[in-house]
């Protein structure tokens, strides 16, 4: 197997679904019929620009904004997020008073994937998904970064 195909590989499993790590993306590619190295998987792996984010392995370059969105998110959310509250493809966010509009704006800079949008009131922001599977992900998203 050449290395430009084993990479290609590792970037359609990257892009297909989420990785919580290096060994489990090395199973996926066993499973594949790729059978790689720890240390190999780890270059390809910096080579490609790829580097593990909550929501799994992706491009560095691909949003340049959003680690340091990511890491505001983060700090507003662990700040004034109080509760969350699904409602099939919608999910209400419980805030602080008058932190609804801070933690809506940071969501909005985020530029989550299966985010259609945000709106905000006082103690409360409306996050729009395009359907159920989409707020789940985004609710799974929110808890991971309350745990932080």
């Amino acid at each position: 197997m050449s290395k430009a195909y084993r990479q290609e590989q590792v970037l359609k499993l990257a892009h297909a679904r989420a990785f919580r790590s290096q060994a489990e993306l090395a199973r996926a590619l066993r499973r594949a019929g790729l059978a790689t190295t720890q240390v190999t998987l780890s270059r390809d792996l910096k080579e490609l620009g790829l580097v593990k984010t909550p929501e799994g392995y992706a491009r560095l370059g691909e949003n340049a904004a959003a680690p340091p969105a990511e890491i505001e998110l983060a700090r507003i959310a662990a700040e004034f997020v109080r509760d969350l509250r699904p409602a099939q493809n919608l999910l209400v966010v419980k805030t602080d008073p008058g932190a609804a509009p801070r933690v809506g704006a940071a969501l909005d800079a985020a530029g989550w994937p299966g985010l259609a949008g945000t709106l905000a009131g006082d103690d409360t922001v409306l996050l729009i998904a395009p359907d159920n599977a989409a707020c789940a992900a985004l609710r799974r998203r929110l808890r991971q970064l309350l745990a932080r």
